[in-house]
């Protein structure tokens, strides 16, 4: 499955249209990770018709009256296309007190409620979320810390792929934006990133 994720940067060239298809061709699966406009879920969604998945950023304060038009929000959910299983979690450290803004605890009792399913359904295949987990991409500052849950939650059920946003970064390449952990691709998808699953 070809999937094409988005984070932090409206890229308006991923919406224009070369020769009748969409700018990338063959994307099965849309993801947000998060801090983009609502409206650029919705034109995204409806230039590939495809489902789109999405979390949380710490500033997507529209979404609760403009949620974007034909996409999922997956936050605490866990969600199967196919026999892929993915997961999401929205929102970054806590910082300043706005919405999508949780404590270290707060975001291991998201997780933590989410352990049966995760069991039930044997793991999960990609992990969505808007933070990075602590010390893999993520900055010193409060704002930009990332979740040590997420690096548990990497290690207990070793997904193939863990895909966010919220850390701005130019990347001379690809492979710049990849860590891996373990066998998990940590991805930060800054701007977009193209993989398949």
């Amino acid at each position: 499955m070809k999937i094409l994720s988005v984070a932090d940067c409206v890229e308006k060239e991923l919406l224009e249209t070369v020769g009748g298809a969409p700018a990338i061709d063959g994307v099965e699966l849309l993801l947000s990770c998060g801090d983009l406009p609502p409206e650029y879920l919705t034109a995204l969604h409806d230039r590939y018709r495809v489902p789109l998945l999405y979390v949380l950023g710490n500033h997507d304060l529209r979404y609760s009256k403009t949620p974007p038009r034909g996409c999922l929000h997956i936050d605490r959910r866990l969600f199967q296309l196919g026999t892929t299983k993915i997961i999401g979690f929205s929102g970054c450290r806590w910082y300043n007190g706005n919405i999508n803004q949780y404590t270290e605890e707060q975001m291991a009792g998201f997780v933590r409620k989410m352990r049966f399913q995760l069991w039930r359904q044997k793991g999960v295949d990609l992990v969505l979320t808007h933070a990075p987990p602590r010390y893999i991409h993520d900055a010193e500052d409060r704002c930009h810390r990332g979740f040590r849950c997420f690096r548990q939650l990497i290690d207990k059920y070793r997904p193939r792929y863990f895909i966010h946003g919220h850390i701005h970064a130019l990347f001379a390449d690809d492979s710049e934006r990849i860590t891996m952990v373990n066998s998990t691709s940590v991805v930060n998808s800054y701007g977009h990133f193209v993989f398949e699953i």
